[in-house]
C-alpha cells in the first residue's frame, strides 16, 4: 500500500462517529433476540433451568428454535407423459436476447432460472450488466396482468380486439392519426410488424422517445455529418479518453460493451505488455466510471460546456469565448489537450450532455484527434438509442389539437417518466382510444381505455439489431405464464394478418436478414446470431459550426449557474425505472454509494456541513419549479454547490416491491435547445426530521487493516514490485492445522482490481444462481443484508497522511479536506477460502470444513447458528440467516409467494433461519463440471467450470479455475508480480489472490 494513503469505507469510518464506533466495538452489529424466540417457543429467559436446557437441547442453539419445525414439504408431481427434450436434473439452454445482448436462458424442467451471456456471440458482449442478469426474476412477477383489460375490466381477448379495430377503422375513416408511441425498437420484427400494421392503416405513425435523451448526439451528428445516428465507439483502440459527465462505464450508451473494450487496455495482460490507457474524468457527481478514471475533476453542470470550450481551445489553437474560469478544470483541460494530441489518431472525447451545441463541439474535437473512421464509427452504428425529443413534444401537440385518434403505448410510460406528466395527461384526454402494451396498470397504462398486456421476452419469439450489421433472436423460453400476447401478434392481428409470431420471425429472417448467409433458420436458433461484417468505417467531412456552438453553450450555461446546480443521472440498476418491481435490483447497492431502495440528494460533505445536516438529515431540493424533499447522502468527490438525484425511483404503480420506493425526479428535467436535459439552476434548503438511508458501505468494516494496494503505472513500469507483489515480511509463522496435499483439483480465484468497474453484476449473478433471498429496506438498515459477494468502495485522498487512529488526527483530516478530490478503489470481497480457515477451528459441530480440493465448505444441516465462525472471519463474508426469508409473511413483497419461488435454482438448497451462509464458489457448478467430464470420459478442462459470478463480468476481472494445472488461466493470472493476498499476514492463506491497483496518473 502507498504509505502517503489512507483507505476507508465512508465518511463514518473517516471520522469515527459514535454510532459507528459503538457498531464496530461489539461481536456483531445486533444481537440475537433471544427473548423474542424463547416466547416464540413457550419459554422465557426466567422458564426453570431444566425446561431451559431441554429447550435448546433440539440442537438450534437459540435463534433457530422457531425454525425447526417449519421445514417446507415440497411434493413432486412425475411426468405422465415426459416431453422428450426434458431430462429431470439436467438443465436445457435457449439463446435469446435482452437490451441488446445475446444470451443463453438456462432453464430446468421448463421454467427458466438464469440468464448467462452468450460465450459464441461474436461483436456483441463477454458478459452482462445487473439488469440482464436479473431480468429471469421478471418473468415471476405476481404484479402483472393476467389477461387484457378494457376500461378498467378484465376482458376476453376477443372482445378486445373488436374495440380496437372499432377504434382504429373510426380514425382511419376520419383522417386522424393512430400513433404508435414507443421507447426505441430496434427490433426487425417488431419494425416490420409495425410497417403491416401501417399498411391497413395508412394514418399510422411511430413515434420513439427515450425516457433519457440521446436526441442531442443524433442532432448533432446530422448537423456535423448529415447522420442523424448515434456512433458505436471503441474504446480499446484509445490510448487517451477523456470524459466530461459521461458515465460510459455504467449507463451512458452501451456501458456493458465500453467495459469490455476498456478493460482490454487496463487488465492485467495489457499491463504485462507494457500498455495502459489513460482516462480523465470531468465531471459533477462521482460516477461509476469517476472512480475509475486516472484523474478525475469535480465541476459543475453548468461548467461542462465551458471545459469542453477551453479543450477545444487547447488542442486546436482557436480561441473560441466561453472557456472555464475553473482553476482545477483548467489545470485538467492543460493536461488533457497535451496527452490528447500527443495520441492523435488513438485519443477520444465523450460527453454526457444532451445539448446539441456541446456534442458538435465534441465532434469538433474529435475530428481534430482524427477518432472517426477508427474509434468513433459512423457506419457501424449503435441502434440502442433512436428516440427525438421533438418528435414526442410534435405527438403531445398533434393530441391536444384534436389530430390523433388512435394511440399505442409500446414499452412506454411518458405519465410517468417524461418531465411535464400533466401534459402527457392533458393530451390522452383529447384521443378517443388509447392502449397500452404495458404487462401491468403502470401510470400511463391505468389513465387509457385499454392494455394490452404484452409477454415477456422468456415467453416471446423475436430479435434485436443492436448495432449495424449485428442481429440476434429472441425465442420463447417457455408457454406464456399468463393470458398475455406479444404486442407484434396484436398488431399483426388488428391488421387482419393471421400470421402466428414464429414464422413471421422465421419468414422475415429467411427472407432477409439470412439473405446470402452460410446460416439457415436452425442454426441461427442455436447460435443466436447473426453477423454481416462491419462495414469499412469512414471519416466524414465535418459540417458542424464550433464557434457557433460555444456561443450558444455559453449562453446556456449561464441560464443553469446559481449557488446550487442540479443534476440528474441514470443508476446502473433501476436505470429509467423500468425495473424498479425488480427487488434483487432494488437490494443492490449503488455502485459509488452503496445505497439500496432508495435515491436521495447527493451533496458534498462541506455543503451539507453549511446546511447544518447531520447523519440521516434530509433536504428540500427545489428546481424548474419542482419541489422534492429527499434523503441526503454526503458523497465525497460530489462538487461543491452542486446535488445530484437519480431518476428511476418513486414509482406508484409498478409492484409490491417498486411502489413509493424513493421519489421521481423526472419532473426537474426540462426542455433545454429543443432537448430534455437534466440540468438546472436550484436551491436546496434543511429540511426537518431524519431519514435513515439503507446503506451498506461501512457494513462489514476490515477496521482500517491492509486490504488495499496501489501503485502508479509509471512505478510499475520500473518495478513491477513496487508497492505491489506478496507479502514479503519474514516474521516465523505458527499453524494451528496439518499439511496436507491436494493432488486432484485445486480450486483458487484471482481477481484483477485493475479490471474492476465496481459495476454490480456479479452480485445479481451470485444472487440467482445460489438463491440468495432479498430481506427489504428495514432489514439492510439492520445491517442484515445476505449477499455472500459484495464490492467494498474505498476512498482515498492523495497526499493525506493522517493517523485516522488517533482523535486529532482525524478532526484534522476532516478540516483539511474539501472532499472533491477523491480516488476510489472497488474491491470484490467475497469468501476467501482459505487454507488456514480462522472459522474452522471455532466451530463446535464442524459444520464449517475444509474439502480436499481447496475449497471451505458450510454443512447447513449441522449449523445451529453460534455465529462463532462470523466473528473469527477477517474478512466478514459470513451471513446469518436471521428469518426464513423464503417463508415469512413479514417478506411477501418480495419474493416470498410460491410463483416467484419458480426462479429458485433447484441445484442449490434455500437456507433455513438460524444458520450461516457465504460463498460456495458454486460448488453445484463445479460438480457439474466434473459430472460432465466423466460422462465424456475426458479429464477437466481450464474453462469447463465458471462461476457465475466470473461469467457475468464484462472486464474479466475474476478468474476461476484450476491451481494445479499450470497453464489455467488462474495459474497463470496468479503468477503475476501484481498477486498479493488480503492479509496474508496472519497467516490464513486465501485461496483468492488480488491483483494491485494500477493508475495512469499523471503525476508520475
Amino acid at each position: 500500500m502507498d504509505s502517503n494513503k489512507k483507505y476507508w469505507k465512508g465518511l463514518e469510518e473517516l471520522n469515527q462517529t459514535p454510532a459507528f464506533v459503538e457498531g464496530s466495538k461489539g461481536e456483531f452489529a445486533e444481537s440475537i433476540p433471544v427473548e423474542d424466540v424463547l416466547n416464540e417457543a413457550g419459554l422465557s429467559t426466567k422458564t426453570p433451568r431444566r425446561d431451559f436446557l431441554k429447550a435448546l437441547g433440539f440442537g438450534l442453539g437459540a435463534v433457530s428454535l422457531a425454525a425447526c419445525n417449519r421445514t417446507p414439504v415440497h411434493k413432486a408431481v412425475p411426468y405422465l407423459i415426459k416431453p422428450e427434450e426434458v431430462t429431470p436434473g439436467i438443465p436445457n439452454y435457449y439463446t435469446s436476447t435482452f437490451n441488446g445482448q445475446s444470451i443463453l436462458v438456462k432453464t430446468r424442467e421448463g421454467r427458466p432460472i438464469n440468464v448467462e451471456p452468450n460465450p459464441n456471440a461474436i461483436g456483441l458482449n463477454q458478459g452482462l450488466d445487473s439488469t440482464t442478469a436479473a431480468s429471469v426474476l421478471d418473468l415471476y412477477d405476481e404484479s402483472k396482468l393476467k389477461q387484457a383489460q378494457l376500461k378498467g375490466q378484465d376482458v376476453e381477448w376477443s372482445k378486445l380486439d373488436g374495440e380496437v379495430v372499432k377504434a382504429l377503422t373510426a380514425a382511419a375513416s376520419s383522417g386522424k392519426q393512430i400513433t404508435i408511441v414507443s421507447n426505441t425498437v430496434n427490433s426487425p420484427s417488431t419494425l416490420a410488424a409495425i410497417a403491416a400494421f401501417a399498411t391497413k392503416f395508412p394514418t399510422a405513425n411511430h413515434v420513439q422517445y427515450d425516457a433519457v435523451s440521446y436526441s442531442g448526439i443524433i442532432e448533432a451528428n446530422k448537423a456535423s455529418f448529415g447522420k442523424a445516428v448515434v456512433p458505436s465507439y471503441n474504446f480499446d483502440k484509445a490510448n487517451v479518453i477523456v470524459s466530461v459527465a459521461a458515465d460510459f462505464l455504467g449507463t451512458w450508451l452501451a456501458g456493458e460493451e465500453h467495459t469490455q473494450q476498456y478493460a482490454k487496455n487496463r487488465d492485467y495482460k495489457s499491463l504485462k505488455n507494457g500498455k495502459m490507457s489513460r482516462h480523465v474524468q470531468f465531471e459533477s457527481g462521482l460516477s461509476m466510471t469517476g472512480t475509475n478514471a486516472d484523474a478525475r475533476i469535480a465541476i459543475k453542470p453548468s461548467e461542462e460546456g465551458a471545459t469542453l470550450v477551453a479543450l477545444y481551445n487547447a488542442i486546436t489553437g482557436q480561441t473560441l469565448a466561453g472557456a472555464t474560469a475553473n482553476k482545477k478544470a483548467q489545470k485538467g483541460v492543460a493536461l488533457a489537450a497535451k496527452e490528447l494530441v500527443n495520441s492523435k489518431g488513438a485519443a477520444l472525447v465523450v460527453a454526457g450532455s444532451n445539448d446539441v451545441n456541446v456534442q458538435v463541439l465534441v465532434n469538433a474535437i474529435n475530428v481534430a484527434l482524427g477518432a472517426y473512421g477508427t474509434i468513433i464509427d459512423l457506419d457501424n452504428y449503435s441502434k440502442q438509442y433512436q428516440g427525438s425529443d421533438s418528435s414526442f413534444q410534435a405527438f403531445l401537440a398533434a393530441a391536444k389539437g384534436g389530430q390523433v385518434g388512435v394511440a399505442f403505448f409500446l414499452n412506454s410510460n411518458p405519465v410517468y417518466d417524461y418531465f411535464k406528466a400533466d401534459d402527457v395527461k392533458a393530451a390522452l384526454k383529447q384521443i378517443p382510444f388509447t392502449l397500452s402494451f404495458a404487462q401491468r396498470a403502470d401510470e400511463t397504462a391505468s389513465e387509457l381505455t385499454a392494455i394490452a398486456p404484452a409477454s415477456t421476452f422468456l415467453e416471446s419469439w423475436g430479435d434485436a439489431n443492436p448495432k449495424e450489421g449485428l442481429y440476434s433472436i429472441v425465442q420463447p423460453t417457455i408457454n406464456p405464464v399468463f393470458q398475455t400476447r406479444q404486442a407484434e401478434q396484436s398488431l399483426l392481428t388488428w391488421a387482419g394478418n393471421t400470421t402466428d409470431m414464429y414464422n413471421f420471425v422465421k419468414n422475415l429472417w429467411s427472407t432477409q436478414i439470412l439473405a446470402g448467409s452460410t446460416k439457415n433458420w436452425d442454426a441461427v436458433l442455436q447460435t443466436g446470431f447473426e453477423y454481416k461484417g462491419a462495414k469499412a468505417a469512414t471519416a466524414p467531412a465535418f459540417t458542424g459550426n464550433a464557434a457557433a456552438a460555444a456561443t450558444a453553450i455559453e449562453a446556456s450555461s449561464k441560464a443553469i449557474t446559481g449557488e446550487f446546480e442540479l443534476k440528474l443521472y441514470e443508476p446502473s440498476a433501476l436505470r429509467d425505472g423500468r425495473y424498479a418491481n425488480n427487488a434483487y435490483l432494488q437490494e443492490l447497492p449503488d455502485p459509488v454509494s452503496k445505497v439500496t431502495w432508495d435515491n436521495y440528494a447527493a451533496l458534498n460533505p462541506k455543503d451539507a456541513e453549511k446546511l447544518g445536516l447531520g447523519e440521516d438529515g434530509k433536504v428540500t431540493v427545489k428546481a424548474n419549479g419542482v419541489e422534492l424533499e429527499l434523503p441526503v447522502v454526503q458523497q465525497p468527490g460530489q462538487a461543491q454547490g452542486t446535488v445530484s438525484v437519480a431518476v428511476g425511483y418513486g414509482r406508484t404503480k409498478v409492484g409490491k416491491a417498486g411502489n413509493e420506493v424513493g421519489k421521481n425526479a423526472f419532473p426537474f428535467a426540462s426542455i433545454i435547445n429543443g432537448t430534455v436535459q437534466g440540468v438546472a439552476k436550484a436551491t436546496v434548503a434543511k429540511a426537518s426530521g431524519t431519514y435513515q438511508l439503507a446503506q451498506t458501505q461501512t457494513h462489514h468494516t476490515i477496521e482500517g487493516r491492509n486490504v488495499i494496494r496501489e501503485t502508479t503505472f509509471a512505478k510499475y513500469l520500473k518495478d513491477p514490485n513496487s508497492e505491489a507483489g506478496r507479502f514479503t515480511d519474514n516474521h516465523k509463522t505458527y499453524d494451528l492445522w496439518n499439511k496436507y496435499e491436494q493432488p486432484g483439483h485445486k480450486w483458487v480465484m484471482a481477481i484483477d482490481l485493475n479490471a474492476c468497474t465496481g459495476c454490480g453484476a456479479c452480485i445479481v449473478a451470485c444472487n440467482v444462481e445460489n438463491n440468495i433471498p432479498v430481506v427489504g429496506r428495514d432489514e439492510v438498515r439492520r445491517r442484515r443484508e445476505m449477499h455472500w459477494l459484495r464490492i467494498d468502495r474505498y476512498y482515498t485522498i492523495e497526499g493525506k497522511d493522517q493517523d485516522l487512529t488517533k482523535e486529532k488526527e482525524i478532526a484534522k483530516a476532516s478540516a483539511e479536506l474539501d472532499f472533491e478530490d477523491i480516488t476510489v478503489v472497488h474491491q470484490p470481497m467475497l469468501c476467501q477460502h482459505c487454507g488456514h480457515a480462522p472459522c474452522e477451528t471455532v466451530c463446535p459441530v464442524l459444520a464449517t470444513v475444509h474439502s480436499s480440493e481447496g475449497l471451505n465448505h458450510m454443512a447447513y444441516n449441522r449449523c445451529f447458528g453460534t455465529r462463532y465462525c462470523a466473528n473469527n472471519c477477517p474478512f466478514k463474508v459470513r451471513r446469518f440467516n436471521w428469518f426464513a426469508y423464503w417463508n415469512d409473511s413479514r417478506f411477501d413483497n418480495y419474493l416470498n409467494n410460491e410463483f416467484t419461488q419458480l426462479v429458485l435454482n433447484p441445484d442449490v438448497v434455500t437456507r433455513s433461519r438460524g444458520v450461516m451462509e457465504k460463498c460456495s464458489m458454486c460448488i453445484q457448478r463445479i460438480q457439474g463440471g466434473k459430472l460432465k467430464a466423466k460422462i465424456e470420459n475426458r479429464k477437466v478442462k481450464d474453462g469447463d467450470i465458471q462461476m457465475a459470478c466470473q461469467q457475468a463480468c464484462s472486464a474479466n476481472a475474476i478468474i476461476f479455475g484450476d491451481a494445479n494445472d499450470p497453464e489455467s488461466e488462474v495459474s497463470k493470472a496468479l503468477r503475476n508480480e501484481r498477486v498479493y493476498y488480503v492479509l496474508e499476514e496472519i497467516n490464513v492463506q486465501p485461496g483468492i489472490g488480488y491483483m494491485t491497483k494500477v493508475r495512469n496518473t499523471f503525476e508520475a
